[in-house]
């Protein structure tokens, strides 16, 4: 029997980012696009979970502030699949297309 997480006890890894370690340390956005060499834009889609976190963003706040993006990546992954899961009766696949 698989195990499903539901949507609720997942979290977008920016939002994580933005009130864990962000906020907690009062960076500043501009400061953190700065050190990232992306736009602020780009940091604060990110942080308020309206863009997922890539895997060389995932590195950028490894490097910056010792939390593994391997975790971030997996934060990602999970908040992705959980969301995916409210919209599965909506994804449809044709097993008889695999017998043609």
């Amino acid at each position: 029997m698989a195990l499903t997480m539901h949507p609720s006890l997942t979290i977008h890894p920016g939002v994580w980012l933005k009130s864990e370690i962000i906020e907690a340390n009062g960076v500043a956005i501009g400061a953190l696009a700065n050190a990232f060499g992306v736009s602020r834009q780009a940091v604060s889609a990110i942080l308020n979970g309206r863009s997922a976190l890539s895997a060389d963003m995932a590195i950028r706040f490894e490097k910056l502030f010792d939390v593994k993006a391997d975790t971030l990546c997996r934060m990602q992954t999970a908040f992705d699949l959980a969301n995916a899961r409210l919209r599965e009766k909506e994804i449809k696949v044709d097993k008889r297309a695999l017998a043609a």
